[in-house]
Formats: structure tokens, C-alpha cells, sequence
């Protein structure tokens, strides 16, 4: 559970204790990485994501009543309704407990009310996908409490409805599924249209994954995310009146793209031949990693870099300084953008002796371009959402 949780367990069960008068039951909540695979989600090809140590708590009861009671104990907020009374809340983070509880009701299963307190440090607006712990460990808590027996997959399933239709965010399912199905010493090969799965070996302890947060999210990135969609819908629309059998991207090789090349917008072509080939580097980069490459494995990141800023369009000046500084470090195997672009985070892998170097260089290019230093953040790779023994609860 790694070093730092404890205390944190500790202080969310002893906040829970002290307020409803009674023992929770905890939930560790992870955060979350997409090694490589970018905007190929929505195209049902492949992603590469994992679990990581960073997480939230949640410390959870059930009550007699169709009371409801939430604290965020990091902000000091908290929140009451009544499950026969749920509606979106400004404070914008009830949502997320809230819309998890409307899929359950929504599901036809009797719902009884609850309290729950939870923080945890997973940095909001970074990436690694705080909403999701938030949802789905929570689910997970309910579904311990009431013997609900929903299976992970369920639960990702319901998780990422209740974001898509409460708090109002349309994500695929990536982020619940790892959430949920992360492994210690292990990443995700997640079939986005089938959901089959393979834990594929990421475990080097001399490795650290290295987060940089560019601290902005430009004002394109929403607008311009349904542009791309919609250039990659029409590549496949044009691909169908030749071969019906096609349905995504994912089933279009390189050679028939090529072949009705002429036919196509060039824009069109090029942000279809960038999913294509952002498909294969996840499958041979699992190669890569099954034989404990992380040369040719971060490579392929640096690639699938260069295709989302030339081909996909869709990195940032912040963005591309924190990789060209990144890959001026000894000890860098690879750097990207991660994440829908124009802003947010870059992932980078860095050996672990070369850390203090590799945060020094990029802070100091970053802040000579852009005025202010990137949040650094370090991590590695974890399991995914689950009960914490009642030993460490103090």
C-alpha cells in the first residue's frame, strides 16, 4: 500500500469515527497512467494503461435511513441530501458520489442512505483521473456494504455512465476499467471495443514514472477533441463504401488506407494514419515490455509524441518543451504528451538515479519559456481498487 498511506487511512478513519460515532469500512482508490495509446479509445483500438500510487480514501457506512452525508476532507466541504432528492450540487465533487448512487436507483437496486469522508493525493485536473477513483471506489465501498455483488466490470461500466450522464462528462471507459483492474507490477492491454484485457510486466523498481503538468488546459482542447472524432469518422465512412465490413479505424490496415488515399481529405488521412499506427506501437510496444526493453519501449512513447503534435495535432508549446527537455536528460527512456491535449500533463520514464537531474532540467527550461515551474509528480505502478485491511485502520 506504499508508505504513505497509512497515516492518510488513519486520519480518513478517524475523521469518519469522530463524526457518525462509529468504524467505516476503507476503500484504497487509485489514480491512474496511460503508458502510451492516445485517442485511439474512441477508435476501439488499444490503450496501455496502469494503476498508480497515488490514490483516494474512502472511509464509508451505511445508515438505516435515505440519509446521505459526504465530507471532502481535504477541502473541509461537506454535503447532505436524500436519495429521494438527488441532484447535481455546485460544489461540483458530491457529484461524483452522487451520480454512482443515480446508476444504482437507475439499476432498480434499493438503495439505503450512507456517510462517507474520503481525501487522498491525487492531483486534481493532472490527468490521473481523480473522478474515477472517486467514483469507482466509492461503487466498490457500496457494493462491499450492501453485498450488492457486482463484478469489476459492472462497476466500471456503471462508474463511467454515472460520469457520462450525471456529472455530464462524456469519457470512454479507461479509467474506471483500470481503476478497477489494476495490478501491482503489471499495466493494461485494454481492448476498447471488445474490453479484453492482458497484464502485460512493468517491473523495474529502478524505474519512476514521472508526471509533468504543464499547469494549463488551452481552450481548443473540448472543441477541437470533437473535431479530430469527426475526421476520424469520416476516414472510416469513406474506407466502408469499399470494404462494409469495416467499422473503426482499429479494422482499416496502413496498406488500405493508403490505397484510397486520393479520396480523402489530406487532413483526413493524416489524423486516420496517426490512430493506425498509434494501435500498432501499443500492441509491439507490449512486445517491448514483455522482453524488459524499455529502450525500444520508450522510443515508441517519443514516436507517439511526435505523431500527436504533427499528425493528430493536438499537443502545445507547453507540451512540447517539457518533452524536448525531458529527452535531453541521461537516464530518459521515453516522453509524450498524455491526455486529450493542448495542456495537462507529459509522462515520462526516468531511471530512478536520474530523477533529481531530470526534474532540475525540466523546470528550468520550462520557467525560462513560460515564466512559471512545472508540478513534478513521481509514481509507479500499483493495484488497482480495493478493501484496506482493518489492521491498518488504526
Amino acid at each position: 500500500m506504499g508508505t504513505l498511506t497509512l497515516p492518510r487511512v488513519q486520519s480518513i478513519a478517524t475523521e469518519f469515527r469522530n463524526r457518525f460515532g462509529r468504524a467505516p469500512l476503507v476503500v484504497r482508490s487509485p489514480g491512474r497512467v496511460n503508458l502510451i495509446g492516445e485517442h485511439t479509445d474512441y477508435n476501439e483500438g488499444f490503450v496501455l494503461p496502469g494503476a498508480i500510487d497515488k490514490e483516494i480514501i474512502l472511509a464509508v457506512g451505511s445508515r438505516d435511513d435515505r440519509t446521505c452525508r459526504m465530507v471532502a476532507a481535504d477541502l473541509g466541504q461537506t454535503f447532505e441530501t436524500s436519495l429521494d432528492a438527488l441532484a447535481r450540487s455546485h460544489l461540483g465533487w458530491p457529484n461524483y458520489l452522487l451520480g454512482v448512487v443515480d446508476q444504482l436507483q437507475k439499476g432498480g437496486i434499493q438503495m439505503r442512505g450512507f456517510e462517507c469522508v474520503f481525501g487522498g493525493d491525487i492531483p486534481i485536473g493532472s490527468g490521473m483521473s481523480s473522478s474515477a477513483a472517486l467514483e469507482a471506489g466509492f461503487l466498490y465501498g457500496l457494493n462491499e456494504l450492501h453485498g450488492l455483488s457486482l463484478d469489476r466490470l459492472r462497476m466500471a461500466r456503471l462508474a463511467q455512465r454515472s460520469e457520462n450522464e450525471f456529472v455530464g462528462l462524456r469519457c470512454g471507459i479507461m479509467d474506471q476499467f483500470t481503476n478497477l483492474f489494476g495490478h501491482e507490477g503489471s499495466v493494461i492491454l485494454l481492448d476498447c471495443r471488445s474490453l479484453q484485457y492482458e497484464y502485460v510486466p512493468f517491473t523495474r523498481n529502478d524505474i519512476r514514472i514521472v508526471l509533468c503538468d504543464t499547469q494549463v488546459k488551452h481552450e481548443l482542447a473540448s472543441s477541437e477533441y470533437n473535431v479530430r472524432r469527426a475526421q476520424c469518422e469520416a476516414g472510416v465512412d469513406l474506407i466502408r463504401k469499399h470494404e462494409p465490413s469495416v467499422h473503426s479505424l482499429r479494422d482499416i490496415p496502413r496498406g488500405l488506407l493508403d490505397e484510397h488515399r486520393r479520396e480523402m481529405e489530406p487532413i483526413v488521412y493524416t489524423r486516420c494514419a496517426y490512430v493506425i499506427s498509434e494501435n500498432e506501437r501499443v500492441l509491439s510496444g507490449c512486445d517491448d515490455l514483455r522482453r524488459d526493453d524499455l529502450e525500444a519501449f520508450g522510443g515508441k512513447m517519443i514516436q507517439s509524441h511526435e505523431g500527436l503534435r504533427d499528425e493528430y495535432q493536438v499537443s502545445c508549446a507547453e507540451l512540447d518543451v517539457l518533452v524536448e527537455a525531458a529527452l535531453g536528460v541521461d537516464g530518459v527512456y521515453g516522453a509524450r504528451m498524455m491526455g486529450g491535449g493542448f495542456g495537462g500533463c507529459t509522462i515520462n520514464l526516468v531511471r530512478e538515479d536520474h530523477i533529481q537531474e531530470f526534474s532540475g532540467t525540466v523546470a528550468d527550461s520550462f520557467k525560462n519559456m513560460f515564466g512559471k515551474a512545472p508540478k513534478i509528480y513521481l509514481s509507479r505502478i500499483s493495484g488497482g481498487t480495493g478493501i484496506v485491511n482493518l489492521d491498518a485502520r488504526g
